[in-house]
This record gives structure tokens, C-alpha cells and sequence, in this order.
């Protein structure tokens, strides 16, 4: 009779909502397929496909990590064949300022948009935006060798779920797109 007054006169106090715990597995990569202008290493967690939508060009593929319901989007477009002069120039000018407006179009939302440069290890710059905030896409990149490639990602993921939870694996995918990155080469 004791241990049922005592376990009585404690008041209940619920627990806050739990969020499950995300556990990634060690970075590990494989070989792009032979198929396209470009070479990359990319993560074995994650499949790539042809891009579908309706403006669809050659060469423009989606790195998917169905675990996550992530998708990297990549397009591509051949600077090659196109004369090194003005037209050349302005037609590179238009795709980097394609990159930026479709990075400002986040602005409404974002509360950062961070812009870096980085060098990979054979000296290609790519210029990346880091979006914070509750955006569609949160890492977009370009990377040009101006004169025959020019080629511009953008992570989303198909959900819901608001950014700051998904900031794990956001982060993981981060790592994965600077790999590929240091280890693009262009064909």
C-alpha cells in the first residue's frame, strides 16, 4: 500500500516531442559513367539519371539520394563550337548571370545567401551559394572552364520537412558536392 500512495503523489510532466536520429554513413564515392562531357567521383549512396522536365538538354542529369529524398540537378551546356568572340563572351556572361538570378530568386525566403569561390586541387574555380533559411535549394554551384564547359548544380529535396531538420544531411550532401567538385574533369 506504501509504494501505491508514493507512486501517486508525483505529478506527470510530459516529455518534449522527439526528432529521430539521423545517422549517415562514411563518405565513400564512385565513378560517373563514361557518357558525358564531364567526370566526376559522386557518393555510392546516391544514383544518377537523366534529368526529366521538358526543357531537358543533353548531358543534364540528376545525382539522386533516394534515403534522403535529395536530388542534385546538374546542367550542361557545350561552350565548344561557338567562336571565341563576343557572341562566345556574351553567351558565358548569360549563363553565369542565369546562375545568380536563379540563386536571387530565393531571396524572399533565404535570410543569407553566402557566395564563395573555391579552387580544386587542378586549379578550376567554382563559384558556390550557400542559402540559409527555409528555401527550395540550399546549395547551388557553378563551375566554367570558359572556353568549352559550363556546368551548374543546385541540391533540393523532395519534402516538407523544414530546413533545420534536414541540416545533417544537408551537411553530408555539402561534402559530396565538393567532391565532386575537386574531382571534376572536363572531356
Amino acid at each position: 500500500m506504501t509504494f501505491i500512495f508514493l507512486a501517486c503523489e508525483k505529478t506527470f510532466v510530459p516529455k518534449p516531442k522527439g526528432y529521430h536520429r539521423i545517422d549517415l554513413p562514411p563518405h565513400s564515392y564512385q565513378d560517373l559513367e563514361n557518357k558525358h562531357p564531364y567526370f566526376f567521383k559522386f557518393s555510392r549512396y546516391a544514383k544518377t539519371s537523366n534529368h526529366k522536365s521538358k526543357s531537358t538538354e543533353e548531358h543534364w542529369i540528376d545525382v539522386t539520394y533516394p534515403e534522403h529524398r535529395a536530388v542534385i540537378q546538374l546542367t550542361y551546356k557545350n561552350l565548344k563550337g561557338k567562336k571565341l568572340d563576343l557572341k562566345n563572351k556574351n553567351f558565358l556572361n548569360e549563363l553565369v548571370n542565369d546562375s545568380y538570378k536563379l540563386t536571387s530568386k530565393h531571396n524572399i525566403k533565404a535570410y543569407a545567401i553566402d557566395e564563395t569561390i573555391i579552387r580544386t586541387p587542378t586549379g578550376k574555380a567554382a563559384t558556390i551559394f550557400e542559402l540559409e533559411g527555409d528555401v527550395p535549394s540550399q546549395f547551388q554551384f557553378y563551375i566554367t572552364d570558359t572556353t568549352n564547359h559550363f556546368l551548374r548544380g543546385a541540391l533540393y529535396f523532395r519534402t516538407s520537412t523544414k530546413n533545420d531538420s534536414l541540416a545533417p544531411i544537408i551537411n553530408y550532401i555539402k561534402i559530396d558536392i565538393v567532391q565532386m567538385l575537386n574531382t571534376l574533369e572536363w572531356k
